[in-house]
Protein backbone atom coordinates (compact mmCIF):
# COMPACT_ATOMS: atom_id res chain seq x y z
CA UNK A 1 0.00 0.00 0.00
CA UNK A 2 3.47 2.04 0.54
CA UNK A 3 2.83 2.54 -3.71
CA UNK A 4 -0.74 4.04 -3.51
CA UNK A 5 -0.19 6.27 -0.20
CA UNK A 6 2.66 7.53 -2.73
CA UNK A 7 0.40 8.38 -5.39
CA UNK A 8 -2.19 9.92 -3.15
CA UNK A 9 0.51 12.14 -1.74
CA UNK A 10 -0.39 15.12 -4.40
CA UNK A 11 -3.86 14.99 -3.36
CA UNK A 12 -3.68 15.26 0.22
CA UNK A 13 -4.91 18.74 0.72
CA UNK A 14 -8.15 17.95 -1.63
CA UNK A 15 -8.67 14.60 0.32
CA UNK A 16 -8.43 17.51 3.06
CA UNK A 17 -11.18 19.54 2.15
CA UNK A 18 -13.29 16.66 0.94
CA UNK A 19 -12.68 15.14 4.67
CA UNK A 20 -13.74 18.33 5.80
CA UNK A 21 -17.09 18.17 4.01
CA UNK A 22 -17.71 14.69 4.60
CA UNK A 23 -17.76 15.53 8.80
CA UNK A 24 -20.05 18.60 8.44
CA UNK A 25 -22.28 16.27 6.18
CA UNK A 26 -21.96 13.64 8.93
CA UNK A 27 -22.31 16.08 12.13
CA UNK A 28 -25.52 17.20 10.40
CA UNK A 29 -26.87 13.58 10.41
CA UNK A 30 -25.97 12.66 13.76
CA UNK A 31 -28.26 16.49 15.01
CA UNK A 32 -31.30 14.98 13.70
CA UNK A 33 -32.67 12.50 15.98
CA UNK A 34 -30.76 14.72 19.09
CA UNK A 35 -33.53 17.60 17.74
CA UNK A 36 -36.60 14.63 17.43
CA UNK A 37 -35.52 13.66 21.09
CA UNK A 38 -35.43 17.09 22.20
CA UNK A 39 -38.80 17.99 20.24
CA UNK A 40 -40.65 15.02 21.44
CA UNK A 41 -39.41 15.35 25.21
CA UNK A 42 -39.15 19.25 25.64
CA UNK A 43 -40.70 20.68 23.16
CA UNK A 44 -44.50 19.30 22.55
CA UNK A 45 -44.94 19.12 26.46
CA UNK A 46 -45.38 22.58 25.95
CA UNK A 47 -47.64 22.75 23.28
CA UNK A 48 -46.71 25.30 21.34
CA UNK A 49 -47.28 24.43 17.63
CA UNK A 50 -45.28 27.48 16.56
CA UNK A 51 -41.95 26.18 18.77
CA UNK A 52 -42.43 23.10 17.23
CA UNK A 53 -42.71 24.03 13.39
CA UNK A 54 -39.62 25.81 14.24
CA UNK A 55 -37.57 23.47 15.52
CA UNK A 56 -39.46 20.85 12.38
CA UNK A 57 -37.49 23.38 9.96
CA UNK A 58 -34.59 23.58 12.11
CA UNK A 59 -34.82 19.20 11.36
CA UNK A 60 -35.47 20.24 7.09
CA UNK A 61 -32.33 22.26 6.94
CA UNK A 62 -29.83 19.75 8.80
CA UNK A 63 -31.63 17.15 6.59
CA UNK A 64 -30.94 18.94 3.21
CA UNK A 65 -27.38 20.32 4.93
CA UNK A 66 -26.28 16.67 5.55
CA UNK A 67 -27.60 15.48 1.78
CA UNK A 68 -25.75 18.30 -0.37
CA UNK A 69 -22.46 18.19 1.75
CA UNK A 70 -22.41 14.15 1.46
CA UNK A 71 -22.97 14.92 -2.02
CA UNK A 72 -20.39 17.42 -2.77
CA UNK A 73 -17.89 15.42 -0.53
CA UNK A 74 -18.66 12.05 -2.34
CA UNK A 75 -18.14 14.11 -5.95
CA UNK A 76 -14.61 15.29 -4.67
CA UNK A 77 -13.71 11.73 -3.23
CA UNK A 78 -14.46 10.65 -6.29
CA UNK A 79 -12.15 12.79 -8.19
CA UNK A 80 -9.40 11.87 -5.93
CA UNK A 81 -10.25 8.12 -6.68
CA UNK A 82 -10.15 8.92 -10.76
CA UNK A 83 -7.28 11.15 -11.08
CA UNK A 84 -4.75 9.05 -8.64
CA UNK A 85 -5.68 5.52 -10.78
CA UNK A 86 -4.97 7.73 -13.82
CA UNK A 87 -1.77 8.31 -12.59
CA UNK A 88 -1.07 4.75 -11.26
CA UNK A 89 -2.13 3.73 -14.72
CA UNK A 90 0.12 5.64 -16.71
CA UNK A 91 3.10 5.19 -15.07
CA UNK A 92 2.27 1.25 -15.04
CA UNK A 93 1.68 1.23 -18.20
CA UNK A 94 4.72 2.94 -18.83
CA UNK A 95 7.12 0.59 -16.75
CA UNK A 96 5.21 -2.14 -19.11
CA UNK A 97 6.47 -0.46 -21.79
CA UNK A 98 10.08 -0.50 -20.19
CA UNK A 99 10.63 -4.04 -19.02
CA UNK A 100 13.06 -6.00 -20.71
CA UNK A 101 12.36 -9.24 -22.22
CA UNK A 102 13.75 -10.93 -19.39
CA UNK A 103 11.17 -9.03 -17.06
CA UNK A 104 8.36 -9.75 -19.20
CA UNK A 105 8.55 -13.49 -19.57
CA UNK A 106 9.15 -13.76 -15.44
CA UNK A 107 5.63 -11.77 -14.75
CA UNK A 108 3.98 -12.98 -17.45
CA UNK A 109 1.74 -11.11 -20.14
CA UNK A 110 -1.65 -12.33 -18.63
CA UNK A 111 -0.82 -11.04 -15.09
CA UNK A 112 0.46 -7.58 -16.39
CA UNK A 113 -2.48 -6.69 -18.13
CA UNK A 114 -4.99 -8.17 -15.34
CA UNK A 115 -2.50 -5.78 -12.97
CA UNK A 116 -3.45 -3.20 -15.30
CA UNK A 117 -6.96 -3.63 -15.52
CA UNK A 118 -8.52 -5.39 -12.73
CA UNK A 119 -6.21 -4.69 -9.82
CA UNK A 120 -6.28 -1.19 -10.77
CA UNK A 121 -9.73 -1.27 -10.50
CA UNK A 122 -10.00 -2.73 -6.91
CA UNK A 123 -7.43 0.04 -6.05
CA UNK A 124 -9.94 2.41 -7.43
CA UNK A 125 -12.75 1.21 -5.75
CA UNK A 126 -10.87 1.34 -2.75
CA UNK A 127 -10.07 4.98 -2.21
CA UNK A 128 -13.21 5.72 -3.12
CA UNK A 129 -15.08 3.90 -0.82
CA UNK A 130 -12.31 5.04 2.24
CA UNK A 131 -13.06 8.20 1.36
CA UNK A 132 -16.90 8.79 1.40
CA UNK A 133 -17.27 5.64 3.87
CA UNK A 134 -13.96 5.57 5.52
CA UNK A 135 -14.45 9.04 7.34
CA UNK A 136 -18.20 8.94 7.10
CA UNK A 137 -18.72 5.81 9.53
CA UNK A 138 -15.90 6.39 11.96
CA UNK A 139 -17.74 9.53 13.24
CA UNK A 140 -21.40 8.00 13.24
CA UNK A 141 -19.75 5.23 15.14
CA UNK A 142 -17.45 7.61 18.07
CA UNK A 143 -20.18 10.76 17.64
CA UNK A 144 -22.99 8.46 18.01
CA UNK A 145 -21.95 6.44 20.71
CA UNK A 146 -21.18 10.23 22.42
CA UNK A 147 -24.01 11.42 21.85
CA UNK A 148 -26.30 8.28 23.01
CA UNK A 149 -23.99 8.73 25.98
CA UNK A 150 -25.29 12.08 27.07
CA UNK A 151 -28.98 11.12 26.66
CA UNK A 152 -28.94 7.53 27.79
CA UNK A 153 -25.42 6.28 30.02
CA UNK A 154 -27.13 3.23 30.70
CA UNK A 155 -28.08 2.00 27.45
CA UNK A 156 -24.96 3.19 26.54
CA UNK A 157 -23.03 1.11 28.33
CA UNK A 158 -25.09 -2.25 26.94
CA UNK A 159 -23.83 -0.63 23.10
CA UNK A 160 -20.47 0.00 24.33
CA UNK A 161 -20.28 -3.70 25.56
CA UNK A 162 -20.80 -5.03 22.01
CA UNK A 163 -17.63 -3.15 20.63
CA UNK A 164 -14.83 -5.51 21.31
CA UNK A 165 -16.67 -8.17 19.89
CA UNK A 166 -16.84 -6.41 16.56
CA UNK A 167 -13.79 -5.29 16.69
CA UNK A 168 -12.07 -8.78 16.94
CA UNK A 169 -14.55 -10.08 14.31
CA UNK A 170 -13.57 -7.27 11.93
CA UNK A 171 -9.67 -7.52 12.41
CA UNK A 172 -9.51 -11.35 12.04
CA UNK A 173 -11.36 -11.48 8.94
CA UNK A 174 -9.48 -8.49 7.38
CA UNK A 175 -6.15 -10.33 8.31
CA UNK A 176 -7.44 -13.64 6.26
CA UNK A 177 -8.77 -11.39 3.46
CA UNK A 178 -5.00 -10.13 1.94
CA UNK A 179 -3.63 -13.67 1.23
CA UNK A 180 -6.83 -14.94 0.05
CA UNK A 181 -7.70 -12.12 -2.43
CA UNK A 182 -4.35 -12.72 -3.63
CA UNK A 183 -4.84 -16.12 -4.96
CA UNK A 184 -8.19 -14.43 -6.66
CA UNK A 185 -5.66 -12.04 -8.45
CA UNK A 186 -3.08 -15.09 -9.48
CA UNK A 187 -6.26 -17.15 -10.49
CA UNK A 188 -7.66 -13.99 -13.27
CA UNK A 189 -4.06 -14.58 -14.76
CA UNK A 190 -4.34 -17.56 -15.75
CA UNK A 191 -7.76 -16.70 -17.08
CA UNK A 192 -6.79 -13.78 -18.94
CA UNK A 193 -3.72 -16.19 -20.21
CA UNK A 194 -6.36 -18.79 -21.52
CA UNK A 195 -8.58 -16.04 -23.07
CA UNK A 196 -5.60 -13.95 -25.08
CA UNK A 197 -4.14 -17.05 -26.29
CA UNK A 198 -7.98 -18.30 -27.46
CA UNK A 199 -8.87 -15.00 -28.98
CA UNK A 200 -5.31 -14.55 -30.69
CA UNK A 201 -5.35 -18.08 -32.55
CA UNK A 202 -8.89 -18.52 -32.39
CA UNK A 203 -8.32 -19.41 -36.08
CA UNK A 204 -6.25 -21.86 -35.26
CA UNK A 205 -8.63 -23.51 -32.58
CA UNK A 206 -11.59 -23.80 -35.20
CA UNK A 207 -9.18 -25.18 -38.09
CA UNK A 208 -8.06 -27.93 -35.09
CA UNK A 209 -11.13 -28.91 -33.92
CA UNK A 210 -9.98 -28.08 -30.36
CA UNK A 211 -12.91 -25.85 -29.75
CA UNK A 212 -13.80 -28.26 -27.01
CA UNK A 213 -10.18 -28.74 -25.76
CA UNK A 214 -9.91 -25.26 -24.81
CA UNK A 215 -13.31 -24.76 -23.51
CA UNK A 216 -12.21 -27.56 -20.88
CA UNK A 217 -9.18 -25.89 -20.32
CA UNK A 218 -11.10 -22.31 -19.54
CA UNK A 219 -13.80 -24.21 -17.40
CA UNK A 220 -10.82 -25.44 -15.31
CA UNK A 221 -8.83 -22.55 -14.85
CA UNK A 222 -12.76 -20.24 -14.34
CA UNK A 223 -13.27 -23.25 -12.12
CA UNK A 224 -10.14 -22.24 -9.77
CA UNK A 225 -10.81 -18.50 -9.66
CA UNK A 226 -14.27 -19.28 -8.67
CA UNK A 227 -13.53 -21.52 -5.65
CA UNK A 228 -10.73 -18.84 -4.84
CA UNK A 229 -13.57 -16.10 -4.72
CA UNK A 230 -15.77 -18.57 -2.96
CA UNK A 231 -13.28 -19.27 -0.40
CA UNK A 232 -12.63 -15.60 -0.03
CA UNK A 233 -16.10 -14.11 -0.31
CA UNK A 234 -17.20 -16.41 2.51
CA UNK A 235 -14.33 -15.17 4.68
CA UNK A 236 -15.30 -11.73 4.41
CA UNK A 237 -19.28 -12.01 4.09
CA UNK A 238 -19.04 -13.79 7.48
CA UNK A 239 -18.72 -10.44 9.61
CA UNK A 240 -22.07 -8.93 8.26
CA UNK A 241 -23.98 -11.90 9.36
CA UNK A 242 -22.28 -11.88 13.07
CA UNK A 243 -22.40 -8.61 13.03
CA UNK A 244 -25.60 -8.00 12.92
CA UNK A 245 -26.23 -10.76 15.40
CA UNK A 246 -24.08 -9.23 17.71
CA UNK A 247 -26.07 -5.48 16.69
CA UNK A 248 -29.30 -7.05 17.04
CA UNK A 249 -28.67 -9.40 20.30
CA UNK A 250 -27.28 -5.66 21.50
CA UNK A 251 -30.72 -4.00 20.21
CA UNK A 252 -32.93 -5.98 22.10
CA UNK A 253 -30.98 -5.40 25.62
CA UNK A 254 -31.15 -2.14 24.96
CA UNK A 255 -35.21 -2.46 24.34
CA UNK A 256 -35.42 -4.18 27.06
CA UNK A 257 -33.38 -2.00 29.82
CA UNK A 258 -34.84 1.15 27.62
CA UNK A 259 -38.85 -0.11 28.83
CA UNK A 260 -37.86 -0.81 32.12
CA UNK A 261 -36.01 2.74 32.63
CA UNK A 262 -39.35 3.99 30.93
CA UNK A 263 -41.68 2.50 32.96
CA UNK A 264 -40.00 3.31 36.27
CA UNK A 265 -39.97 6.97 35.21
CA UNK A 266 -35.98 6.83 34.72
CA UNK A 267 -35.86 8.16 31.17
CA UNK A 268 -38.58 9.36 28.27
CA UNK A 269 -39.58 8.09 25.46
CA UNK A 270 -38.16 10.71 23.34
CA UNK A 271 -34.79 9.78 24.77
CA UNK A 272 -35.31 6.02 23.92
CA UNK A 273 -36.48 7.09 20.31
CA UNK A 274 -33.29 8.92 19.53
CA UNK A 275 -31.33 6.28 21.12
CA UNK A 276 -32.46 3.68 18.95
CA UNK A 277 -31.84 5.86 15.81
CA UNK A 278 -28.37 6.13 16.88
CA UNK A 279 -28.16 2.27 17.73
CA UNK A 280 -29.17 1.88 13.42
CA UNK A 281 -26.89 4.29 12.45
CA UNK A 282 -24.40 2.36 14.35
CA UNK A 283 -24.85 -0.53 12.98
CA UNK A 284 -25.32 0.65 9.51
CA UNK A 285 -21.80 2.21 10.56
CA UNK A 286 -20.05 -1.26 11.37
CA UNK A 287 -21.61 -2.50 8.44
CA UNK A 288 -20.16 -0.05 6.44
CA UNK A 289 -16.64 -0.23 7.91
CA UNK A 290 -16.76 -3.99 7.11
CA UNK A 291 -17.07 -3.45 3.51
CA UNK A 292 -14.35 -1.03 3.66
CA UNK A 293 -12.20 -3.64 5.51
CA UNK A 294 -13.33 -5.92 2.43
CA UNK A 295 -12.20 -3.17 0.13
CA UNK A 296 -8.42 -2.20 1.55
CA UNK A 297 -8.23 -6.05 1.28
CA UNK A 298 -8.89 -6.58 -2.42
CA UNK A 299 -7.15 -3.60 -2.59
CA UNK A 300 -3.86 -4.19 -0.76
CA UNK A 301 -3.43 -7.77 -2.21
CA UNK A 302 -3.81 -5.63 -6.06
CA UNK A 303 -1.66 -2.63 -4.79
CA UNK A 304 0.80 -5.09 -3.59
CA UNK A 305 0.87 -6.79 -7.02
CA UNK A 306 0.78 -2.96 -8.80
CA UNK A 307 3.91 -2.25 -6.80
CA UNK A 308 5.95 -5.62 -7.31
CA UNK A 309 6.09 -3.96 -11.16
CA UNK A 310 6.35 0.06 -10.09
CA UNK A 311 9.14 -0.99 -8.46
CA UNK A 312 11.36 -3.72 -11.01
CA UNK A 313 14.34 -2.19 -11.37
CA UNK A 314 16.07 -1.35 -14.58
CA UNK A 315 17.75 -4.58 -16.12
CA UNK A 316 18.57 -2.65 -19.63
CA UNK A 317 20.82 -0.01 -17.83
CA UNK A 318 22.59 2.41 -20.11
CA UNK A 319 26.51 1.93 -19.24
CA UNK A 320 28.84 4.48 -19.76
CA UNK A 321 30.74 4.77 -22.93
CA UNK A 322 34.09 2.76 -22.46
CA UNK A 323 36.83 4.23 -25.48
CA UNK A 324 36.26 3.58 -28.85
CA UNK A 325 37.65 -0.10 -29.39
CA UNK A 326 37.39 -1.88 -32.59
CA UNK A 327 38.44 -5.21 -31.52
CA UNK A 328 42.18 -4.16 -31.46
CA UNK A 329 41.94 -2.98 -34.98
CA UNK A 330 43.34 0.62 -35.89
CA UNK A 331 40.50 3.08 -34.07
CA UNK A 332 41.17 5.65 -37.66
CA UNK A 333 39.09 2.29 -39.30
CA UNK A 334 34.96 2.33 -39.99
CA UNK A 335 33.83 0.39 -36.88
CA UNK A 336 31.86 -2.43 -38.17
CA UNK A 337 27.96 -1.75 -38.52
CA UNK A 338 26.79 -4.72 -36.34
CA UNK A 339 29.45 -7.47 -34.51
CA UNK A 340 29.07 -10.64 -32.45
CA UNK A 341 31.74 -11.08 -29.92
CA UNK A 342 31.53 -14.01 -28.08
CA UNK A 343 28.19 -13.76 -27.29
CA UNK A 344 26.18 -16.48 -25.21
CA UNK A 345 22.77 -16.01 -23.89
CA UNK A 346 20.27 -18.03 -22.33
CA UNK A 347 16.59 -17.07 -21.52
CA UNK A 348 16.17 -18.18 -17.44
CA UNK A 349 19.77 -17.98 -17.01
CA UNK A 350 19.22 -13.84 -17.96
CA UNK A 351 17.63 -14.16 -14.72
CA UNK A 352 19.45 -16.37 -12.78
CA UNK A 353 18.01 -19.38 -13.53
CA UNK A 354 19.31 -22.36 -15.08
CA UNK A 355 18.77 -23.43 -18.51
CA UNK A 356 20.33 -24.23 -21.96
CA UNK A 357 22.03 -21.90 -23.84
CA UNK A 358 20.13 -20.43 -26.83
CA UNK A 359 23.75 -19.06 -27.97
CA UNK A 360 26.53 -20.18 -27.49
CA UNK A 361 30.02 -17.87 -28.45
CA UNK A 362 28.73 -16.71 -31.43
CA UNK A 363 30.76 -14.05 -33.47
CA UNK A 364 30.29 -12.44 -36.57
CA UNK A 365 30.52 -8.76 -38.27
CA UNK A 366 29.00 -7.04 -41.07
CA UNK A 367 30.29 -3.39 -42.13
CA UNK A 368 28.01 -0.74 -43.37
CA UNK A 369 25.90 -1.10 -46.40
CA UNK A 370 26.87 -5.12 -45.80
CA UNK A 371 23.37 -7.69 -45.81
CA UNK A 372 23.19 -10.40 -43.14
CA UNK A 373 20.81 -13.60 -43.80
CA UNK A 374 20.15 -15.96 -40.99
CA UNK A 375 19.36 -19.14 -41.91
CA UNK A 376 18.57 -22.16 -39.43
CA UNK A 377 16.23 -25.13 -38.06
CA UNK A 378 13.31 -24.19 -35.39
CA UNK A 379 14.54 -23.04 -32.36
CA UNK A 380 18.22 -22.74 -33.48
CA UNK A 381 18.95 -18.94 -32.21
CA UNK A 382 17.57 -16.97 -35.20
CA UNK A 383 15.31 -14.28 -33.54
CA UNK A 384 17.73 -14.49 -30.45
CA UNK A 385 20.16 -12.98 -32.50
CA UNK A 386 17.54 -10.05 -32.93
CA UNK A 387 16.34 -9.85 -29.85
CA UNK A 388 19.93 -9.35 -28.29
CA UNK A 389 20.80 -7.08 -31.49
CA UNK A 390 17.88 -4.80 -30.24
CA UNK A 391 18.81 -5.39 -26.35
CA UNK A 392 15.57 -6.55 -25.99
CA UNK A 393 17.41 -8.92 -23.70
CA UNK A 394 20.96 -8.40 -22.38
CA UNK A 395 24.25 -10.88 -22.96
CA UNK A 396 24.88 -13.06 -20.28
CA UNK A 397 28.88 -12.81 -21.99
CA UNK A 398 30.39 -11.15 -24.46
CA UNK A 399 29.52 -7.98 -26.31
CA UNK A 400 26.62 -7.07 -29.09
CA UNK A 401 27.53 -3.90 -30.76
CA UNK A 402 26.45 -1.43 -33.34
CA UNK A 403 28.34 1.16 -34.94
CA UNK A 404 31.71 0.03 -32.98
CA UNK A 405 29.57 0.61 -29.50
CA UNK A 406 28.46 -2.01 -27.40
CA UNK A 407 24.22 -1.87 -27.56
CA UNK A 408 24.53 -1.76 -23.47
CA UNK A 409 25.78 2.45 -24.08
CA UNK A 410 22.85 2.98 -25.67
CA UNK A 411 19.53 4.59 -24.51
CA UNK A 412 16.86 2.19 -25.43
CA UNK A 413 15.42 5.22 -27.90
CA UNK A 414 18.48 5.98 -29.27
CA UNK A 415 19.15 2.22 -30.34
CA UNK A 416 16.20 1.16 -31.53
CA UNK A 417 15.53 4.51 -33.71
CA UNK A 418 18.20 3.26 -36.10
CA UNK A 419 16.25 -0.04 -36.31
CA UNK A 420 13.05 -0.66 -38.72
CA UNK A 421 12.18 -4.34 -37.75
CA UNK A 422 9.18 -6.62 -39.03
CA UNK A 423 9.25 -9.28 -36.63
CA UNK A 424 7.67 -13.33 -37.61
CA UNK A 425 4.25 -12.74 -35.36
CA UNK A 426 3.58 -8.63 -35.90
CA UNK A 427 0.73 -6.46 -34.91
CA UNK A 428 -1.46 -4.88 -37.32
CA UNK A 429 -3.42 -2.65 -35.43
CA UNK A 430 -7.44 -1.05 -35.63
CA UNK A 431 -6.71 1.69 -37.32
CA UNK A 432 -6.33 3.02 -40.90
CA UNK A 433 -3.52 1.46 -43.31
CA UNK A 434 -2.00 5.04 -43.54
CA UNK A 435 -1.86 5.52 -39.81
CA UNK A 436 -1.07 1.69 -39.55
CA UNK A 437 2.19 2.51 -41.86
CA UNK A 438 3.57 6.11 -40.25
CA UNK A 439 3.01 4.53 -36.47
CA UNK A 440 2.78 8.10 -35.33
CA UNK A 441 6.39 8.99 -37.25
CA UNK A 442 6.08 12.30 -39.32
CA UNK A 443 6.27 10.50 -42.49
CA UNK A 444 5.14 12.09 -45.83
CA UNK A 445 2.67 11.19 -48.32
CA UNK A 446 5.34 10.44 -50.93
CA UNK A 447 7.66 8.43 -48.87
CA UNK A 448 4.69 6.25 -47.82
CA UNK A 449 3.57 5.72 -51.08
CA UNK A 450 7.09 4.90 -52.33
CA UNK A 451 7.80 2.59 -49.33
CA UNK A 452 4.41 0.80 -50.23
CA UNK A 453 5.44 0.02 -54.02
CA UNK A 454 8.77 -1.39 -52.88
CA UNK A 455 6.98 -3.11 -50.44
CA UNK A 456 4.51 -4.86 -53.32
CA UNK A 457 1.48 -3.03 -51.44
CA UNK A 458 0.53 -0.44 -53.22
CA UNK A 459 -1.93 -2.43 -55.85
CA UNK A 460 -3.87 -4.30 -53.13
CA UNK A 461 -3.86 -1.04 -50.63
CA UNK A 462 -5.52 1.16 -53.93
CA UNK A 463 -8.27 -1.59 -54.72
CA UNK A 464 -9.35 -1.39 -51.71
CA UNK A 465 -12.29 1.17 -51.44
CA UNK A 466 -10.53 4.44 -49.55
CA UNK A 467 -6.89 3.38 -50.35
CA UNK A 468 -5.08 4.21 -47.98
CA UNK A 469 -7.66 5.47 -45.64
CA UNK A 470 -8.51 2.14 -45.63
CA UNK A 471 -9.56 0.73 -42.17
CA UNK A 472 -7.32 -2.39 -41.17
CA UNK A 473 -8.85 -4.80 -38.79
CA UNK A 474 -7.53 -5.82 -35.13
CA UNK A 475 -4.36 -8.26 -35.80
CA UNK A 476 -5.31 -7.41 -39.76
CA UNK A 477 -7.96 -9.91 -39.72
CA UNK A 478 -9.32 -8.23 -42.95
CA UNK A 479 -5.64 -8.58 -44.69
CA UNK A 480 -4.39 -12.47 -45.97
CA UNK A 481 -1.36 -13.56 -44.81
CA UNK A 482 0.74 -12.26 -47.24
CA UNK A 483 -1.15 -8.66 -47.60
CA UNK A 484 -0.55 -8.25 -43.52
CA UNK A 485 3.13 -8.90 -44.46
CA UNK A 486 3.39 -6.64 -47.17
CA UNK A 487 1.81 -3.90 -44.87
CA UNK A 488 4.42 -4.21 -42.09
CA UNK A 489 7.56 -4.44 -44.43
CA UNK A 490 5.63 -1.12 -45.70
CA UNK A 491 6.23 0.56 -42.19
CA UNK A 492 9.61 -0.43 -41.88
CA UNK A 493 10.69 0.66 -44.88
CA UNK A 494 9.02 3.83 -44.81
CA UNK A 495 10.54 5.22 -41.60
CA UNK A 496 14.43 4.83 -43.98
CA UNK A 497 16.33 3.04 -41.13
CA UNK A 498 19.52 2.56 -40.87
CA UNK A 499 18.94 -1.13 -40.37
CA UNK A 500 16.09 -3.25 -41.31
CA UNK A 501 15.49 -6.46 -39.87
CA UNK A 502 13.41 -9.06 -41.86
CA UNK A 503 11.99 -11.78 -39.10
CA UNK A 504 10.88 -14.66 -41.27
CA UNK A 505 8.89 -11.71 -42.66
CA UNK A 506 8.16 -12.89 -46.36
CA UNK A 507 7.23 -16.76 -45.45
CA UNK A 508 3.62 -15.75 -46.61
CA UNK A 509 5.05 -14.23 -49.75
CA UNK A 510 5.01 -15.78 -53.32
CA UNK A 511 8.47 -16.61 -54.66
CA UNK A 512 7.79 -13.95 -57.39
CA UNK A 513 6.86 -11.68 -55.13
CA UNK A 514 9.31 -12.24 -52.65
CA UNK A 515 11.89 -11.91 -55.69
CA UNK A 516 10.11 -8.73 -56.46
CA UNK A 517 10.65 -7.17 -52.65
CA UNK A 518 14.41 -8.34 -52.71
CA UNK A 519 15.30 -6.31 -55.88
CA UNK A 520 13.33 -3.11 -54.48
CA UNK A 521 15.59 -3.13 -51.48
CA UNK A 522 18.64 -3.78 -53.15
CA UNK A 523 17.58 -0.79 -55.57
CA UNK A 524 16.48 1.70 -53.40
CA UNK A 525 17.74 0.91 -49.76
CA UNK A 526 21.52 0.33 -50.91
CA UNK A 527 23.09 2.01 -47.75
CA UNK A 528 20.80 0.12 -45.35
CA UNK A 529 22.15 -2.83 -43.88
CA UNK A 530 19.71 -6.06 -43.59
CA UNK A 531 19.54 -8.34 -41.16
CA UNK A 532 17.14 -11.35 -42.50
CA UNK A 533 15.87 -14.15 -40.84
CA UNK A 534 14.37 -16.31 -43.36
CA UNK A 535 13.52 -20.52 -44.37
CA UNK A 536 13.78 -19.87 -48.12
CA UNK A 537 17.53 -20.14 -49.14
CA UNK A 538 16.37 -18.00 -52.32
CA UNK A 539 15.68 -15.21 -49.94
CA UNK A 540 19.23 -15.24 -48.80
CA UNK A 541 21.29 -16.29 -51.84
CA UNK A 542 22.28 -12.35 -52.64
CA UNK A 543 22.75 -11.26 -49.59
CA UNK A 544 26.48 -10.23 -48.84
CA UNK A 545 27.02 -13.06 -45.82
CA UNK A 546 24.58 -15.76 -44.64
CA UNK A 547 24.87 -17.46 -40.73
CA UNK A 548 23.54 -20.62 -40.47
CA UNK A 549 22.83 -21.69 -36.96
CA UNK A 550 22.40 -25.03 -35.62
CA UNK A 551 21.50 -25.41 -31.64
CA UNK A 552 22.82 -21.86 -31.11
CA UNK A 553 26.25 -22.28 -32.58
CA UNK A 554 27.48 -21.13 -36.23
CA UNK A 555 28.27 -23.91 -38.24
CA UNK A 556 28.56 -22.04 -41.23
CA UNK A 557 28.86 -17.75 -42.26
CA UNK A 558 29.91 -16.95 -45.69
CA UNK A 559 28.26 -15.82 -49.20
CA UNK A 560 26.04 -18.27 -50.62
CA UNK A 561 28.86 -19.88 -52.88
CA UNK A 562 30.99 -20.92 -49.81
CA UNK A 563 28.30 -22.39 -47.63
CA UNK A 564 27.66 -24.09 -50.79
CA UNK A 565 31.07 -25.25 -50.77
CA UNK A 566 32.15 -25.57 -47.14
CA UNK A 567 28.58 -25.89 -45.06
CA UNK A 568 27.12 -29.54 -45.36
CA UNK A 569 23.83 -28.40 -43.46
CA UNK A 570 23.44 -25.71 -45.83
CA UNK A 571 23.58 -27.66 -49.14
CA UNK A 572 21.38 -29.77 -48.29
CA UNK A 573 18.57 -27.18 -47.23
CA UNK A 574 19.92 -25.90 -50.81
CA UNK A 575 19.32 -29.15 -52.41
CA UNK A 576 16.04 -29.59 -50.58
CA UNK A 577 14.57 -26.77 -51.70
CA UNK A 578 15.73 -25.36 -55.29
CA UNK A 579 15.12 -29.02 -56.30
CA UNK A 580 11.43 -28.65 -54.88
CA UNK A 581 11.14 -25.40 -57.01
CA UNK A 582 12.58 -27.34 -59.98
CA UNK A 583 10.10 -30.25 -59.47
CA UNK A 584 7.72 -27.57 -58.75
CA UNK A 585 8.50 -25.89 -62.46
CA UNK A 586 8.29 -28.54 -64.16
Amino acid sequence: MKTILYYLKPYRFRMLRGFLVKILGTFADLGLPWVLAYILDDVVPLGRISLVLWWGVVMFFLAVAARLLNIRANRMASKVARDTIEEVRHDLFHKIMYLSGNQTDRIGIPSLISRLTADSYNVHSMIGRVQRIGVRAPIILMGGILITFTLEPVLTLVLIATLPLLSVLVYRVSKKGIPLYTKVSQSVDGVVRIMRENINGIRVVKALSKTDYEYGRFKEQNGELAEHEFKAGITMALSGPMMNLILNLGLTAIVVVGAYRVNAGASMPGRIVAFLSYFTMILHAMMAITRVFVDISKAAASANRIGLVLSEGDELLVRAREADKLSGEDATEIPPRIEFLNVSFGYHAASGGEDKLCLKNLNFRIMPGESLGILGATGSGKSTVINLLMRFYDVNSGSVRVDGRDVREYTPKELREKFAVVFQNDTVFHDSIMENICFGREIGEEEVMAAAKDACAYDFIMEKEDGFLSEAAIGGANLSGGQKQRLLITRALAGKPEILVLDDSSSALDYKTDAKLRRAIRKHYAGTNIVMVAQRVSSLMGLDHILVLEDGEAIGYGRHEELLKDCEVYREIYEVQMGSMEGMAQ
